[in-house]
Order: C-alpha cells, then sequence, then structure tokens
C-alpha cells in the first residue's frame, strides 16, 4: 500500500495537472471544435462558373488514357480550372489555356482570398501575410502544404489560408476560433505546432501520458476502495479537509475518470489495434475509374450547364461510368449524366455498379432513412439521408451506407469499426442515441466533467502539498543528523 501511494502521489503532480486541463479544456471541447474550413463556406466563396464554348477552348494536357478517380470543375478566382485525381496524386488544369497548373502565384490567390471574402461576407480586403510552411491552424489539413496566409482587418480577425500548388481554400479562422481553440482543442489534444509538427513524436507523447494517466487513476480507485470502510470513529473514510473530499469524489467519479482517459488514448489507435480499412478498396470498386478522354467528351458538353447558376461540378463517376453533380451555391445539387442530362440514381443502377465490389457478396440491401447506431450525425460529419445500406460478406462483416442522390460511398465500418464506436466514440462523448438530445447531453456531461475535474484539481494539488511536506521532512532529517555527526 504504501509504494501504491507513494506512485499515485507522484505520478498526481507528473500527469495529474495534464489531466485536469484536459478536463477544463473538455469543456471548451463541447462547443467549440479545432477550426477547420466548411465545405458550404468553400462553395460560397467561389465565383460562379463560367465555361468557354468548347470549340473556343485548347486542347487540354490530360492524356486520353489517364485513369481518374474524381474530377471536380470550379472557378479559381476568375479562370475556370478542372481538378483530377489520380490515386493520390491531383492535379488541376486552366481550362482556358489547357495547361496545367503546378502552383499558383501571388496574384491569383490574392485573388481568390478576394472572391471568398466576398461569397462568405467577411467585411474587409485581403492582405497577403506570405507563404508559410505550416503553422498553427494548417498542421494536419488535407491538402495544405505550403500556404498562403491571407488577413482581412475585420472586426471577427479573420484569416484565410490558400494552398499554393491546387489554389484551394483550405482554412480559415477568426480572432474567436483561434482563442477558444487556445484554451481547448490545443491543450486537449496536446496539440502545440513544436510537437505536432513531429507526428510520431505527437503520438507517443499522448499515449504514454494516457497510459500514465490510466495506471494513476486505477491506483486510485484501489486506494480509495481499499481505504473506504468504516473506522472506529463512526466515519467511512480516514481523511479529513481536502483529502476526505478528494477521497469521495475519486470514488464516485473515478471509474468515469478511467473510461474517459482510456478511451481518449482509444481515439490515437495505440499500436494498432483498431486499424481498419473498411470501405476503401469497396469506394473505388464501387465508383470506378473514368478516363481523361471521358472527362474532355463530358467539358464538351458541360458550357451550356455554366448559365451563372452553377459553382461547381463535381464528379461522381458509379461503376466506371461518368456521372457528376452540378453544384448551387446554395449547396444544392442536382445528378447528371455524361452528356449533362438530369440522371437521378436509380437502385438497379446502383446494385449492377455494387455487383463490381469485389469477392465479398452482398448479403443485405435495403433503402435506409432514419440514422442507426453507426450511421449517425454527430459533432465532426453530418449523416446525409436517404442511404443506400449494404451488408457484406467478408470476414469483417462490412456494411456501407451509400447516399441515395449521388452514388457515392458515404461511410463504412466493419467489427474494428463497430468496436471503435463504443470504445473512442461511445464511452469518450458519452455519444449514445438516448442520450444524444440536447440540452440533456449538455446537462449530463457538464455534471459528469464537473466532477472528474474535480477530482483531478484536488488531486494534483494534494499531491503537490504532500511532496512539499516529504521534502521538508526529509531536509528536517538530514540537518538533524549533521547535526549529530
Amino acid at each position: 500500500m504504501r509504494i501504491i501511494l507513494i506512485l499515485h502521489r507522484y505520478l498526481g503532480v507528473v500527469v495529474g495537472l495534464m489531466m485536469a486541463l484536459w478536463c477544463l479544456s473538455g469543456f471548451v471541447m463541447m462547443y467549440q471544435d479545432y477550426p477547420s474550413l466548411a465545405g458550404a463556406d468553400r462553395l460560397k466563396g467561389l465565383e460562379p462558373l463560367r465555361l468557354a464554348p468548347a470549340a473556343a477552348r485548347p486542347p487540354l494536357e490530360l492524356d486520353d488514357d489517364s485513369q481518374l478517380s474524381g474530377f471536380r470543375v470550379e472557378m479559381m478566382a476568375d479562370r475556370p480550372t478542372l481538378q483530377v485525381t489520380q490515386g493520390r496524386r491531383r492535379r488541376a488544369f486552366d481550362l482556358n489555356t489547357g495547361q496545367s497548373i503546378d502552383e499558383v502565384d501571388a496574384p491569383t490567390a490574392l485573388r481568390i482570398a478576394a472572391v471568398y471574402a466576398r461569397g462568405n461576407g467577411i467585411m474587409g480586403q485581403p492582405t497577403d501575410r506570405g507563404v508559410i510552411e505550416r503553422n498553427q491552424w494548417t498542421m494536419g489539413v488535407q491538402g495544405a502544404g505550403p500556404v498562403y496566409r491571407f488577413t482581412y482587418g475585420d472586426p471577427a480577425g479573420t484569416e484565410l489560408y490558400v494552398a499554393q500548388g491546387s489554389g484551394l481554400a483550405v482554412q480559415t479562422t477568426t480572432r474567436a476560433t483561434r482563442f477558444w481553440s487556445w484554451i481547448g482543442a490545443v491543450p486537449h489534444w496536446l496539440y502545440p505546432t513544436v510537437l505536432r509538427s513531429n507526428g510520431k513524436l505527437w503520438t507517443q507523447v499522448v499515449v504514454y501520458a494516457s497510459l500514465i494517466g490510466v495506471f494513476l487513476t486505477v491506483t486510485g480507485i484501489y486506494v480509495g476502495i481499499v481505504r473506504f470502510r468504516k473506522y472506529k470513529s463512526g466515519r467511512w473514510s480516514p481523511y479529513r479537509g481536502w483529502f476526505y473530499w478528494h477521497h469521495i469524489i475519486g470514488l464516485v467519479f473515478g471509474v468515469l475518470t478511467l473510461t474517459w482517459v482510456t478511451s481518449g488514448m482509444f481515439t490515437m489507435n495505440p499500436w494498432g489495434f483498431l486499424d481498419t480499412s473498411a470501405g476503401q478498396v469497396e469506394r473505388r470498386q464501387l465508383a470506378g475509374e473514368v478516363t481523361g478522354a471521358q472527362v474532355k467528351t463530358f467539358l464538351a458538353a458541360a458550357p451550356q450547364l455554366t448559365d451563372g447558376s452553377l459553382q461547381q461540378i463535381d464528379g461522381a463517376p458509379l461503376g466506371g461510368a461518368l456521372y457528376a453533380m452540378a453544384v448551387k451555391a446554395d449547396g444544392s445539387s442536382v445528378r447528371i449524366d455524361a452528356k449533362g442530362a438530369p440522371a437521378p440514381l436509380k437502385e438497379p443502377e446502383l446494385i449492377a455498379a455494387m455487383a463490381k465490389m469485389g469477392d465479398a457478396p452482398v448479403i443485405g440491401f435495403s433503402r435506409m432513412a432514419r440514422e442507426d447506431a453507426y450511421y449517425y450525425s454527430n459533432y465532426d460529419r453530418k449523416a446525409v439521408l436517404p442511404v443506400y445500406r449494404a451488408d457484406l460478406g467478408d470476414k469483417g462483416h462490412s456494411t456501407v451506407y451509400i447516399d441515395a442522390k449521388t452514388g457515392r460511398m458515404a461511410f463504412a465500418v466493419d467489427d474494428v469499426g463497430r468496436q471503435s464506436r463504443w470504445l473512442m466514440t461511445g464511452l469518450h462523448d458519452l455519444d449514445f442515441a438516448w442520450l444524444r438530445a440536447r440540452p440533456l447531453w449538455d446537462i449530463v456531461v457538464i455534471l459528469l466533467l464537473a466532477g472528474v475535474t474535480g477530482g483531478c484539481i484536488t488531486g494534483f494539488w494534494l499531491a503537490i502539498k504532500r511532496i512539499g511536506r516529504d521534502v521538508s521532512e526529509l531536509s528536517a532529517a538530514a540537518k538533524r543528523k549533521t547535526a549529530k555527526s
């Protein structure tokens, strides 16, 4: 018991403060996540799509036999562009010149920032702050790389980041989102630039800090249970003052503390035990690939669609056939075929495409108009309904969800993914269907988090006081020994 107490005491200083910060920042994370650029905002930040007639456009520097898994047509400031995906590689082409866009220059990026501001009602003109490799707000942003940073001098303190390689707006922040992130997401995820810039080191720090937190919590629960008994004084705890309250809080909220710190560690997928590739192969197989020649033929028909009402044409191939979503500024869209004609998705068409999804047979197929336990809306994902749900007969018992409007795979989960859903999202966010309604979830989480926070803060403070007393006693003993000698 003495060894356990000493370990618990000293770990309380080393990790207790970090756990207290995790709890305090958790209150912020309930309402303010890490900054991100919403797809709807990016869409509004584009000029309406304008394409010259095919005869007036030069040949496109795209090989006819190029195998493309996706494509998108939209404006880059004042010029129409084609963005294609070949495996993991993305390329952009200027449709006015037909040439590949390898890097966006500063004047073009400035125009992109100005258009974004107009579309999103930002009251200010963009100021180019130069190209940066990364900073606190672009780390981990997909497709970022070197970015142009723009400020607007508006009341909200808006900043926009435009990727130098693609010309895409990839991130935006405001003074408010930066402030709340500094006291929310950054301490909660241990996300300062100096640490996060080294992905491997960051992962190890978070995992092992969580692991020590698990040990600290387990030892605290053990000591709390062992010491909880009726004493001669009639009390059920040997402690008084703040030690007493730490003992009682630990007994009440100890298990919840353990599940939160453990599930937090699981979000890092330590040692790969929650690795899953559900849907990755099936997504590619469902869409199939279209060729450069198919895209060129489609672009020849596309000008008839660009009457000023569209912001974007987003490729949505299905089974190797070319389809696309014609998207307006308000986010509404229509599925069109290779000739630009409306082509609503039909169930037989989808079933035929699913027959090409590898060797796993489809053992269940249905149209789903309501969320289920795995496909649902949460803080970082909007569940688009209706969807088609297909259960596959593979080793992982995969289930894929396919958007009934676009034909794209919206989500996929297998046995490992189902475990992750409960071990990570369920336990860490208390994300259960019966509790998800607000403000019920807010009330329950705030009360429980307040209890856990109290346990962490009192434990950290008492550990410091006790260690200070230990040091004083050791110092006094050393002085007495010196005096005797």
